[in-house]
């Protein structure tokens, strides 16, 4: 990009660094912008349900994980189950359900074997709160597709899930210790 100049106090003239910077097509910027919006989109989308799109995907999750046992109930999946498949932190996912749980969506219930592990289950208010905000999702997915074709929607979920693995950890390369996420061994 060339040699950047100082100013007078001896410091690198950050305006010039900048120019170059934005001379460069950056991915991160792109999709943190089109992360942004997409989120926007759905949120609004969501707005009657007094959801957001986090929120209905964590719901979306349990749901998903939550597994009839030989005892007629559910179990549903532990906090660091949660947490290693929406690739965040335990204390992201608590955060995450707080609202959730104090809203009555979303029950905590400790293990039956290990007092210190956690699952988290859908409430029958849960369930009928994520099958309304389904209803709201699917039209904002179908705006989506409507702009973009479903064959690029396909392919950005593809994408989406790519850059989502392991695959794009840097540690290695930076010879750094690894930023995985950390989770409790028993949450």
């Amino acid at each position: 990009m060339g040699t950047t100049t100082r100013k007078s106090s001896g410091r690198p003239d950050v305006s010039e660094a900048l120019t170059g910077l934005q001379q460069v097509a950056c991915t991160n910027t792109a999709l943190r912008r089109a992360s942004r919006r997409l989120g926007q989109l759905y949120d609004e989308a969501l707005a009657p349900t007094g959801l957001r799109g986090t929120q209905v995907s964590l719901l979306t999750q349990i749901d998903a994980m939550t597994l009839p046992t030989n005892r007629g109930n559910a179990a549903g999946p532990t906090l660091q189950e949660l947490a290693s498949q929406l690739s965040l932190r335990v204390s992201g996912i608590t955060h995450a359900l707080s609202p959730l749980v104090r809203d009555g969506l979303v029950e905590l219930m400790q293990d039956a074997l290990d007092a210190r592990v956690k699952h988290a289950l859908l409430t029958s208010k849960g369930r009928a709160r994520l099958a309304k905000a389904i209803e709201h999702w699917a039209i904002a997915n179908r705006h989506v597709e409507k702009i973009m074709g479903s064959a690029k929607t396909a392919k950005l979920r593809e994408l989406a899930d790519q850059i989502s693995t392991e695959t794009f950890d840097l540690s290695a390369e930076l010879r750094i210790p690894s930023r995985k996420r950390k989770t409790k061994a028993a949450v």
